[in-house]
């Protein structure tokens, strides 16, 4: 028998940013695409467990959605004039000449990454409306609190409505200057897929990542020759590469060092490895993903972790830092450093970022390990405490429990 209610969590996640695209291009306005496919969604909820599914349950919500966005237009009286009635009732607009891509997603998420809207509304919005994340999930993704998430989304709507932000993917000659913030978008997808923060999903969601891969490689068929694109491309790929190995069939998280590496995926790993030596073939100095993704080449090109080249990490570190010289970036690169001049040194680069990382969960997990492995137990204690109070993942939190309690032993 069908879960009804499984059905509609599936076609949310695979269809909403597909009915949010047709709508906005439908309508020419976020707001009434938004809504009218929570409402629609909302009403999968409520029929769906008695009625049944539908048969194509993406045609049903497409429909539904487009019904409860009439319904609002006519409610309040902003499609009056004959040319927009006809719109709302026949939907008769000739097509538009197809682009370079022929891709609604695409549209929407270079909608949403315009530069009339500052970076963070960008990443908040095209998370909403293209990864349909919900305001939660932003906030933690953002290291903020809710209430000032939702502002952020629901100015960057309003900003696109009062500038009149085209829907469309941008011609070649502005391309460059738009790819940043798409970027920026693609990445933060990614990384909640690969470390999902909501309480209520899976420790890793591969419904984020698998979009996030699949919009960049449209975005780098977009732009072949532009080197983050491609950077981010490999480093998505190399990452993806170890999900099957990163959760134990226990539901924990499985660190890198002790990953089965033979369930690695070895087509994505070659297909991230090329994309790597094609840029570093260019000779052109790269940029933040492009040594993100020489930093994953080299841990994935090692079969054992005793392997690791760790003085090509730390190096592709101090470069990444000079690039971004962020807390975060201190931190990892901090790790590494245990690796090669062992945890006391680590540990003294770790305690110097507290003040910028305090709240931040891998922060305090990080120190744990550190204060672990020379043997200082309490204060171990107290940092894995405080990472669990602010992890968000299922699978690290049981991980992190894990390693705590081993200190009792």
């Amino acid at each position: 028998m069908i879960d009804a209610h499984q059905e509609v969590t599936r076609a949310h996640r695979e269809g909403w940013a597909r009915i949010v695209a047709a709508l906005t291009k439908r309508f020419g306005d976020l707001d009434v695409a938004e809504e009218a496919a929570a409402e629609a969604f909302a009403t999968a909820v409520e029929r769906w467990p008695a009625d049944g599914v539908p048969p194509n349950p993406g045609a049903w919500l497409t429909t539904t959605a487009n019904r409860k966005a009439i319904d609002r237009l006519r409610r309040e009286g902003k499609r009056d004039d004959k040319h927009q009635e006809a719109r709302v009732l026949h939907d008769d607009d000739p097509p538009e000449p197809v682009g370079a891509v022929d891709d609604e997603r695409l549209r929407l998420i270079f909608t949403c990454c315009h530069p009339a809207l500052a970076v963070e509304a960008r990443v908040a919005l095209t998370l909403r409306m293209v990864g349909g994340l919900t305001v939660p999930e932003i906030a933690r993704a953002f290291l903020v609190g809710e209430s000032a998430a939702g502002q952020r989304i629901t100015r960057a709507k309003a900003k696109v409505k009062a500038a009149r932000i085209p829907y469309r993917v941008p011609s070649a000659e502005d391309l460059p200057a738009r790819l940043s913030g798409v970027l920026a978008v693609l990445f933060l997808v990614f990384n909640e897929g690969y470390l999902a923060t909501g309480p209520d999903t899976g420790p890793v969601r591969h419904d984020l990542t698998a979009e996030a891969i699949r919009l960049t490689r449209l975005v780098h068929s977009l732009a072949p020759a532009d080197g983050e694109v491609t950077g981010l491309l490999a480093l998505m790929l190399l990452t993806e590469a170890r999900r099957a190995a990163r959760v134990s069939a226990s539901g924990e998280l499985v660190a890198l060092g002790e990953q089965d590496r033979g369930a690695w995926d070895a087509e994505l790993i070659a297909e991230g490895h090329r994309l790597v030596r094609e840029r570093l073939a260019t000779g052109v100095a790269p940029g933040r993903y492009q040594v993100l993704a020489a930093i994953n080449a080299v841990h994935t090109s090692a079969r054992d972790v005793r392997d690791t080249d760790w003085s090509q990490v730390v190096a592709l570190y101090d470069q990444l830092v000079r690039l971004d010289p962020s807390p975060v970036v201190a931190l990892n690169r901090a790790v590494a450093v245990a690796e090669l001049d062992g945890p006391e040194v680590a540990l003294a680069v770790v305690d110097r970022l507290e003040g910028g990382l305090a709240g931040y969960h891998a922060f305090h997990a990080t120190r744990a390990d550190l204060l672990r492995r020379l043997g200082r137990g309490r204060e171990s204690r107290s940092a894995y405490d405080r990472a669990i109070e602010l992890a968000g993942n299922t699978a690290e939190t049981a991980y992190l429990a894990r390693r705590r309690d081993q200190l009792g032993r």
